[in-house]
């Protein structure tokens, strides 16, 4: 029996692992749309979308589940616990893909703003820190999971500069207005997956420390020196 719902678990665990390689997979795509100015490749990331979708309702039944049949104790009901939300994270990640093909389509609709800004290497950066949360579910790794939290800085600063270089383009040349806003909103919508990533990764820390770390490691990039959380490395 024990052996049994050892098994179970990790195909729970393998589900959402699934759930992250493709809501990586989206982002990347819908990156790659915007680059390549090809939207035609966002219908790969609105198929994906309903295969993430499919798999939360998946994880959260048999979360549901197993926690009634078997009634779990320790890390085990704390997995079964977190991996609805861990999935919820996951399916808003995918969300955030939809929402960048969205606005690539307004951006696509003139002439390329040149250049494309830091998108593609803060796009790197959030992608990274989804793989890195799920490797650290994987790994049970709290040390990675701890990595990720200190990557939600360079996301953030990624996203301020990209504001203020759009701004002075805005400014210098009003009929970029339009493209402008959409490229601030894909810079959201990554800013975005770098805050899901990161309640992954304090998922990760709660599952093997039993440890509640949500918020507080907002409270010391709050207390850090000023300047710091908005200074991205060449």
């Amino acid at each position: 029996m024990t052996r049994h719902f050892d098994q179970q678990i990790e195909d729970l665990l393998q589900k959402l692992v699934r759930m992250g390689r493709l809501a990586e997979s989206m982002i990347q795509v819908s990156l790659r749309a915007l680059v390549e100015r090809n939207e035609s490749l966002c219908e790969e990331v609105h198929h994906k979308e309903n295969e993430v979708n499919e798999l939360q309702i998946q994880v959260d039944e048999r979360a549901v589940t197993l926690t009634a049949l078997q009634q779990p104790v320790g890390t085990d009901v704390r997995f079964l616990f977190m991996s609805s939300r861990i999935a919820t994270e996951l399916e808003r990640i995918a969300d955030q893909a939809v929402n960048i093909c969205g606005n690539a389509h307004h951006v696509l609709q003139g002439s390329p703003l040149k250049p494309v800004i830091d998108l593609p290497v803060m796009g790197e950066v959030a992608e990274k820190m989804v793989r890195d949360s799920l490797e650290a579910l994987v790994r049970k790794d709290c040390t990675l999971a701890n990595e990720v939290l200190v990557e939600e800085r360079k996301v953030d600063a990624y996203r301020d500069q990209i504001f203020r270089i759009l701004l002075t383009h805005m400014m210098a040349d009003p009929g970029t207005i339009e493209r402008a806003l959409a490229l601030i909103l894909i810079s959201r919508n990554l800013e975005r997956v770098g805050d899901h990533a990161t309640n992954i990764a304090e998922e990760v820390i709660y599952l093997v420390e039993g440890r509640e770390v949500r918020h507080s490691h907002e409270l010391k990039i709050r207390e850090s020196p000023a300047g710091e959380k908005n200074h991205v490395e060449p």
